[in-house]
């Protein structure tokens, strides 16, 4: 009875989320001169293998990156590319083969933003790749970018602009816990940004910015937000925060994954077989509950009865004299149709406190 397995792989990649989570993959497309001599993609997973050929400009690109915040990202690739090519589409097409959660680019001009961030929305809208980039200065208007708005990073005797920070912030947010959330996390390395007032910092946040922040003690990241600034019906205000789409990308991208290696193409698409795979995606719902991901109690997935509908009405049946466990247990060809509601768990942001003598 090999069949219901599948509900102990989907709760074992549950049981990993949270470690998944707390060290992700970081990936940097880098110009440098010595690329001829060296083998892509370059896979990292601490400064000790940093390639002893690449200039220190990029070395300094991959060691911010492994800064990390509560961890180091588990692993930094490095895709190196020539210094006077002129676009990044050979390493786009390799990277779209390979595993990462971020991207910076710390040599990317200004007129090359656009495009590249065209890119990762066509990777997340059309491909299934849920990959994020973070870009300088970027007002993409989208989940998958975060537009790093932090020019003048002075750090000690060296100032930096946003785009050579980006691989900073990159390890950043790998390096946060899906339980966590970037907003305020510390960058101690960082002496000192430029100055504004809680009324401008507010704006650029409204205004979709990643943005650091001088407290007078410390420089901070202020809310761990991306681009997305326009909402709709099926975006709404929770797709602006990082750590939300993070954890929508978790679940995605392993039930995709995991229904597909274990169960697509495998069994046939009967209903007790479609009922298994239901349980099986519960199970994994709750386990992520358990990690404190989701709201417990608020997270079901089960057959989508109108689509089921819809599909046998373009069959030329009459569904209006069907009940509705009929319509669950109508054969559907190879198409398997579920529906359910989730509720991701923020992390604490924003503190009312009352107090009365």
């Amino acid at each position: 009875m090999g069949l219901p397995n599948i509900e102990i792989l989907f709760k074992t990649v549950a049981s990993n989320a949270i470690e998944r989570g707390d060290r992700g993959l970081v990936a940097l497309i880098l110009k440098d001169a010595a690329a001829a001599t060296l083998t892509n993609p370059i896979k990292m997973t601490s400064i000790g293998d940093i390639p002893a050929a690449l200039s220190d400009e990029n070395k300094g690109h991959i060691e911010r990156a492994f800064m990390g915040y509560q961890n180091p990202p588990k692993q930094v690739i490095a895709y190196v590319i020539a210094a006077d090519a002129k676009d990044y589409t050979k390493a786009q097409t390799a990277l779209e083969a390979i595993k990462w959660d971020y991207i910076a680019v710390p040599q990317i001009t200004t007129d090359e933003v656009t495009a590249f961030a065209q890119w990762i929305k066509d990777c997340r809208d059309t491909k299934g790749l849920k990959v994020k980039a973070i870009l300088p200065n970027c007002t993409a208007d989208h989940e998958g970018i975060i537009n790093f708005a932090t020019d003048d990073v002075r750090v000690g005797d060296t100032t930096y602009t946003a785009a050579q920070y980006c691989s900073r912030i990159a390890g950043l947010i790998a390096g946060t816990p899906l339980s966590m959330s970037a907003t305020y996390a510390v960058l101690p390395e960082v002496d000192d940004v430029p100055h504004h007032t809680k009324n401008e910092f507010d704006a650029l946040v409204d205004a979709g910015k990643f943005v650091l922040m001088n407290d007078g003690e410390k420089v901070k990241a202020a809310r761990a937000v991306n681009s997305l600034v326009t909402t709709t019906q099926s975006k709404g205000s929770d797709f602006k925060k990082i750590k939300i789409v993070d954890i929508m990308d978790l679940l995605y991208s392993d039930i995709r994954k995991t229904t597909e290696d274990n169960y697509i193409g495998k069994v046939a698409n009967n209903y007790d077989n479609k009922c298994i795979l239901i349980t099986a995606i519960n199970s994994y719902l709750q386990e992520l509950e358990n990690e404190l991901l989701l709201d417990k109690g608020k997270n079901d997935v089960g057959i989508d009865v109108d689509a089921q509908k819809a599909y046998l009405k373009a069959k030329g049946e009459n569904v209006d004299s069907l009940k509705e466990q009929d319509i669950k247990e109508a054969n559907t060809g190879s198409n398997v149709y579920l529906a359910g509601n989730i509720k991701i768990l923020d992390a604490m942001e924003d503190l009312a406190l009352n107090l009365y003598i």
